[in-house]
């Protein structure tokens, strides 16, 4: 038996507070599959997928899936099957669900699918048990399929960052995609293997000394530098006083 949903408050983030806007360049664009009337903004939609799935960090073309793409050119899936065939790809699981752990994939994708930020710390545990129960096939599923995702994209809009900008405040929400791929427990690991030795900062006014290892090995070096050279003085020496014949 499948384990339910683990129970989690909202909190206020922007995408839940009901507000009249006024369209401008600060909101999010809209992409949807309702009224596209010409190849170029069929392309741009599948643009704005790739976008929001895969963030500027990854737009390859080699993550690009062009079998998924001519499906939903000839109308045999829709905008959320392509979502689902985007993040289900073998080149997002291995850009971002096996280098991270199942907290920092669950945040990413809430952002990307849901288009809104972690309520929580609890939030993130609620939908990491789905992911290990049912792997990563029935989280996804479980996303699309979601009263949340389905009241804001439907079948036919693609996600994206909802409720970035508010009237009442000067600024807004930071994209999502500017936060780094790696959580902060790949970090710590990272550093136990000996990464980020310094912080930064450590080398502006402050003296620098490199390893024990690295000093003898120099020292070595010079010491057995300054014995060859000397050898070569005075074979020289001797050469021009006529004691040796080089």
């Amino acid at each position: 038996m499948a384990i339910p949903l683990l129970e989690y408050s909202p909190s206020s983030q922007n995408q839940r507070v009901l507000n009249y806007e006024i369209p401008g360049d600060e909101q999010s664009r809209i992409y949807s599959a309702e009224n596209l009337l010409s190849d170029g903004r069929t392309q741009d939609l599948i643009w704005a997928a790739y976008r929001q799935i895969f963030n500027e960090q990854q737009l390859l073309s080699s993550n690009r899936d062009k079998a998924l793409e001519s499906q939903l050119r000839a109308g045999q899936i829709t905008v959320k099957d392509f979502i689902r065939g985007l993040v289900l790809s073998e080149t997002f699981r291995r850009r971002n669900y096996e280098p991270n752990s199942n907290y920092r994939f669950v945040e990413m994708c809430i952002q990307r699918v849901l288009g809104r930020n972690v309520y929580s710390d609890r939030e993130k545990l609620a939908w990491s048990i789905v992911l290990a129960t049912k792997g990563l096939a029935g989280f996804v599923d479980d996303l699309l399929n979601s009263k949340e995702y389905l009241d804001n994209f439907g079948d036919d809009i693609v996600p994206y960052q909802r409720r970035r900008i508010l009237p009442q405040r000067a600024e807004g929400e930071l994209s999502f995609a500017r936060m780094p791929r790696y959580g902060a427990d790949y970090r710590s690991k990272l550093e136990a293997l000996g990464y980020f030795a310094h912080k930064p900062g450590d080398y502006y006014g402050k003296p620098y000394y490199p390893p024990q290892q690295v000093l003898l090995v120099g020292k070595i070096l010079a010491i057995g530098g300054a014995a060859f050279l000397g050898l070569i003085t005075v074979a020289v020496a001797l050469s021009a006083w006529g004691l040796i014949s080089l």
